[in-house]
């Protein structure tokens, strides 16, 4: 089975194409080099399209992460996260908040759709509590603990259950990064550069803040994909990035 030791240089900023018309995207994801980023195709895009831009985004050489964020009964998200494998993604990602069983069923549908395929294992990784809801937003869906308790305890649960890693806000990574060590992938969206809005992230933070807590990988869309040059606003992340840190896995 193939495995990620080979791939632990990979871009750390993930453009997310949350175009609703693949003709954009793929226009964008054309004008964007693999070696500089990696793609977030998220549910506007797959709904619409399907799995074709994904598959014209793999053949370019993107790394690509697949923010479909399945949550369901074990058997159903087995069957999704072996599809998605066979896909060719890089990385995708399953709710924590499926429970054990839905958690253990995913990771056992990568391993053995890896295997049978024989490329490589995609990223399996967990969320946790999405950078819109805050400590209120939780309370009045019934959640007694506050963000950071909710995000420690489905990490952990995501961690226990064999899982490469989270998606998370930045502010919770040097938290997560203490708790699970070097090797456990932190993809942290809510990133906004300085100057720019926040839209309808509750909890954001800047990429130098984010990569100087631990963050592995930073999913950005508007900043970049509004921008009037995209490619110029990348660029100016990359390298305010590169000021910081060498990339990691």
């Amino acid at each position: 089975m193939g495995d990620h030791a080979t791939q632990r240089a990979s871009p750390k900023v993930l453009v997310a194409l949350d175009f609703s018309d693949p003709r954009h995207a793929l226009a964008l994801a054309d004008r964007l080099d693999p070696g500089a980023c990696g793609l977030k195709v998220g549910k506007e895009l797959f709904v619409a399209a399907g799995p074709e831009p994904v598959r014209r985004m793999i053949e370019r050489g993107f790394n690509v992460f697949l923010d479909l964020k399945f949550h369901d009964i074990p058997n159903t998200v087995a069957q999704a996260c072996a599809a998605a494998t066979r896909l060719g993604v890089w990385m995708f990602n399953v709710h924590a908040a499926g429970g054990r069983d839905m958690l253990m069923a995913a990771r056992q549908a990568v391993h053995a759709t890896a295997i049978e395929r024989g490329g490589a294992r995609p990223w399996l990784i967990g969320v946790t509590v999405l950078t819109s809801l805050g400590d209120e937003s939780l309370r009045e869906i019934g959640f007694a603990e506050g963000v950071t308790q909710g995000v420690n305890r489905l990490a952990r649960l995501a961690r226990d259950c064999g899982l490469d890693g989270v998606v998370c806000s930045a502010q919770e990574t040097a938290m997560l990064r203490a708790a699970f060590g070097p090797e456990f992938r932190l993809v942290t969206p809510g990133i906004r550069p300085a100057g720019t809005t926040p839209d309808d992230q509750a909890r954001v933070i800047t990429p130098e803040a984010a990569v100087a807590n631990g963050a592995d990988y930073l999913v950005i869309g508007r900043p970049i994909t509004q921008a009037p040059d995209p490619v110029a606003a990348l660029a100016k992340i990359n390298t305010a990035l590169m000021s910081r840190c060498e990339p990691r896995a």
